[in-house]
């Protein structure tokens, strides 16, 4: 445990509080900022060293790896996409790599991350127990709503783009009901709808993730027992980290292939 102190409930609880700054609406989580945006540009200048130094001979490892995620990721796009727009396989790719990468820090042991800050803060004359590093951004609540509400702005920039906005509002009165004394009935539906779309992918995303996380954090109070029990889930959580990044991706592409349909 971070400190021998600490009851079970303040250990769990020290885990899964995020670095705050400010009050009320205004509150930062440092954290989740900081190592969001750290994933981030390792994406970028990993992937942009590649875009480099690529050649056709014979290609590195690493080369290869990120040949194959663009491949699987433009695959993807082309058959779930039936509109027209190049943003949307660069879109896919960022939201996929960048979730995954943010994902993969739940397999770092949950002790050492929030362990190293609090030996920083001592350094610098905090009291470690008010030092806190929540540092999978995923398992915040507020990252994954603004990835989610992101994709809802495209949704919607879109659907008013492709259809005008007296074709957006068609779509949300005349389905499924086309009949005028319903509209009023089939916009609350529509709107609902609507709105589950980034919600549903926002707390997906966040409630295995922060699943996952919180059976590390019980997994690290068995003490000694801890490494043989951890490796297990880790080998599990596996396959978890990737599927919630695509499952993340896929909804997206289609969310806005939907949006781009002229119907």
């Amino acid at each position: 445990m971070a400190s021998g102190e600490l009851t079970s409930k303040d250990y769990i609880t020290h885990h899964l509080t995020n670095w705050s700054v400010g009050e009320g609406f205004w509150t930062v989580h440092v954290d989740t900022l900081g190592w969001s945006i750290f994933m981030g540009l390792i994406f970028l200048f990993s992937f942009r060293a590649v875009a480099k130094t690529a050649n056709a001979g014979v290609p590195t490892k690493w080369q290869c790896a990120v040949e194959m995620v663009v491949e699987f990721i433009d695959s993807t796009v082309k058959s779930t996409f039936h509109g027209k727009n190049p943003i949307i396989a660069p879109l896919a790719l960022t939201i996929f790599v960048w979730v995954l990468l943010m994902n993969l820090l739940d397999l770092v042991p949950v002790d050492f991350i929030p362990w190293t800050a609090q030996q920083i803060g001592a350094a610098m004359g905090y009291d470690p127990h008010d030092v806190y590093m929540k540092a999978v951004p995923t398992t915040d609540l507020n990252m994954t709503i603004a990835l989610a509400l992101g994709v809802f702005i495209l949704m919607i920039y879109y659907s008013i783009k492709m259809k005008g906005i007296g074709g957006f509002i068609k779509e949300l009165t005349t389905q499924p009901f086309n009949t005028p004394w319903l509209y009023w009935f089939n916009f609350i539906l529509e709107v609902v709808a609507l709105l589950a779309k980034p919600l549903s992918l926002a707390l997906r995303l966040f409630g295995n993730l922060y699943a996952g996380e919180l059976i590390f954090i019980l997994i690290a109070m068995t003490g000694l027992y801890q490494l043989p029990m951890h490796f297990v889930w880790a080998v599990f959580h596996l396959l978890v980290i990737p599927l919630q990044a695509f499952i993340f991706t896929i909804l997206t592409v289609v969310y806005l292939s939907m949006a781009h349909e002229h119907h």
